[in-house]
């Protein structure tokens, strides 16, 4: 609940200083949270910090995935717009590991799982997740851990 309030106080302050992009970009935020948090009242459950970077890292990817759709369709302009959006959504995420970091998780996860094969992929891949939501790349988690694997 207190990310909410953070949100609207930095959208106040947005609206002051004029700049809509952050206000709309701030504004998109705040919903995805307001619907996270009708979906888990629905569960009799509260929003938790996790759900926050749940709701963050969801709406990250969304800008990244529609950043490179736009510019493999040669439209900078849309690439530009996404970009700034998601620069304003990343001040919220927190803050991602290194591919050192991610590859001692990795190391460390394997060798507490026993000896591997290529077949133990979901296993170890799922384990590695567990200990990264939210601080690591999927796409990257994915590479490193089948590198790890070969």
């Amino acid at each position: 609940m207190a990310i909410l309030v953070t949100i609207d106080q930095e959208i106040k302050q947005a609206m002051q200083k004029g700049n809509a992009k952050v206000v709309a970009t701030l504004r998109l935020l705040k919903n995805a949270l307001k619907n996270k948090e009708i979906e888990l009242r629905a569960k009799k459950k509260e929003l938790t910090e996790e759900d926050e970077i749940e709701v963050f890292t969801k709406e990250a990817k969304k800008r990244k995935e529609s950043i490179e759709a736009f510019d493999k369709g040669n439209r900078g302009d849309l690439s530009l717009g996404e970009k700034e959006e998601l620069e304003i959504i990343s001040h919220y995420l927190p803050e991602q590991l290194s591919e050192d970091k991610i590859k001692e998780i990795i190391k460390k996860t394997k060798k507490s799982l026993g000896t591997l094969t290529i077949k133990d992929f979901g296993r170890l891949m799922s384990a590695v997740m567990k200990e990264t939501k939210g601080k690591a790349d999927g796409n990257k988690v994915n590479r490193l851990v089948k590198e790890a694997l070969q």
